[in-house]
């Protein structure tokens, strides 16, 4: 499985992307069954055509409306549209994620409910057809990781339906924050708008990383022509990928070893309260594990030793967790590396049912399945019984597993 890595040169728009799909090999007919299956087929007009951005060849994907009139959608009807469509399951999830996402920042930019965000164009045809083409061609090439470089925004002004808006328009603005997105500027940024809240929402739910890995070859790529006119050309590519780790490490399918950040600081001026919550607070944001010990201080102060292991393309948003949400005035932090086992999710069926288990691959090619721990108490205080004799009878009793995951 091949990795993605999507290179903003300078922005990212839906348009780009969805030309730059196309080019690198995906068909059409990929991207646009989706919008068949949502019975939206016979309102727009679908065409990629070479063009070339300052002697740079590539395609420009040109959509054009054939609705009758101008139709306005809210985010009610577009849930409704996607939720009644006849979609396979992780295709709608992917479409729904990016459409909630920018209901979610045009409500909080206009102080309503997202419910009643009413799209602009966002909600028309054009735009539709990008972002469902876009989820669709990235679903049909599954990717086992998406890397994408920090895009810029321009400068100035875009009309709109609301009339003339700065740049970068408001709903980018705030999808840029509530996904802690990295971006690109300077006192000498570029006129006009270079991410659109189409690209930048695609970016947001998909991006794995807004790193490309340190070491990886160029399988084959595409090419996306904008349609603003720069001094410089106005694309985006998209690589398949295979990324490579260190050679120096001795790579086996399993165990495997992965890089990760851990990061720690010692806090002696919070209550153990404030200090739970930093510790919830780190977990939900997606930290791998958080320990603390209690330890004597300077000046014979009680303080919290606290360490966090987490993913290395996750640490510059860690450290901005530490500082917002703890008062430490320091973060120590390293780069490590660790082995692990081949792990993955699934269910057993056993004598309480099907149950929520974790299957470990060993070395010597031996399964090991342990229950989820929610499970075990879950049935713990269901039948009365203790843990030991809960996980006795899931051991004894476990058979037919149906994995949720591949091996990772």
């Amino acid at each position: 499985m091949e990795d993605i890595l999507i290179e903003c040169s300078p922005g990212i728009s839906g348009d780009m992307l969805l030309g730059a799909f196309y080019d690198l090999g995906v068909p059409k007919k990929v991207i646009e069954q989706p919008l068949i299956d949502l019975g939206l087929n016979d309102r727009y007009s679908l065409d990629f055509q070479e063009s070339k951005s300052c002697s740079i060849r590539g395609i420009k994907a040109k959509v054009e409306n054939i609705e009758c009139g101008s139709i306005k959608r809210d985010w009610r009807s577009i849930k409704e549209l996607i939720l009644n469509g006849d979609l396979e399951d992780k295709l709608q999830q992917i479409i729904y994620k990016v459409f909630e996402s920018l209901a979610i920042a045009e409500g909080k930019v206009h102080g309503i409910k997202s419910e009643d965000v009413h799209f602009h164009e966002i909600g028309s045809m054009d735009s539709l057809v990008d972002i469902i083409g876009v989820c669709a061609a990235l679903n049909y090439l599954n990717p086992k990781k998406v890397y994408c470089n920090e895009p810029m925004l321009g400068k100035g002004y875009v009309q709109t339906e609301h009339g003339k808006l700065s740049v970068p328009p408001p709903a980018v603005i705030e999808l840029i924050r509530q996904k802690n997105i990295r971006v690109i500027s300077s006192f000498e940024s570029i006129e006009g708008e270079l991410s659109t809240p189409t690209g930048i929402a695609l970016l947001a739910n998909f991006a794995d990383s807004l790193q490309p890995p340190s070491k990886y070859s160029i399988n084959s790529y595409g090419v996306g022509i904008g349609n603003l006119a720069f001094s410089f050309p106005n694309l985006v590519r998209v690589y398949k990928i295979t990324s490579f780790v260190d050679p120096s490490i001795n790579q086996q399918i399993n165990p495997k070893c992965e890089e990760i950040c851990v990061q720690e600081a010692w806090i002696d001026d919070q209550t153990p309260e404030d200090i739970s919550n930093f510790l919830e607070k780190l977990r939900i944001e997606g930290a791998y594990d958080v320990s603390y010990q209690i330890i004597n201080m300077k000046k014979n102060r009680i303080g919290f030793s606290i360490q966090v292991i987490l993913p290395t393309e996750k640490k510059e948003y860690f450290r901005r967790l530490w500082f917002d949400y703890s008062k430490t005035i320091g973060v120590r932090e390293r780069t490590q590396s660790r082995w692990i086992l081949l792990r993955r999710r699934g269910e057993c069926s056993t004598a309480f049912g099907n149950i929520k288990v974790k299957q470990t691959l060993k070395p010597d090619g031996s399964i090991n399945i342990k229950p989820e721990n929610d499970e075990v108490l879950r049935l713990q205080l269901e039948k009365n019984k203790s843990t030991d004799e809960i996980r006795k009878i899931i051991n004894e009793s476990s058979k037919h597993f149906k994995a949720f995951e591949n091996w990772k």
